[in-house]
């Protein structure tokens, strides 16, 4: 069981870097006027629920699995993930 959990979790962490350096590129082209705001924002914001979803799964698989070093280190950052979230809901 443990081996699966360790290999979901690899497999996400590398789909969550791949988003990070998506997100990077992404600003880097709105800040060279590449693209426009709104565009900049309709390509991020499809990926931001994708992104709390597989931080959040990563964080509630270690719990489960009694792993609690690496879930007290991934609980700060899907607790954020979940405040950006509320914030978003409540702007809109």
């Amino acid at each position: 069981m443990e081996v699966v959990v360790f290999v979901f979790s690899l497999l996400d962490c590398c789909a969550l870097i791949f988003l990070s350096v998506y997100f990077i590129i992404t600003l880097s082209d709105l800040e060279c006027d590449y693209i426009n705001a709104r565009s900049c924002c309709s390509k991020l914001n499809k990926w931001v629920i994708p992104e709390l979803i597989g931080h959040a799964i990563v964080t509630v698989l270690m719990l489960i699995s009694l792993h609690w070093f690496i879930f007290l280190l991934n609980l700060p950052v899907a607790t954020w993930n979940i405040y950006r979230m509320i914030l978003a809901l409540i702007n809109d």
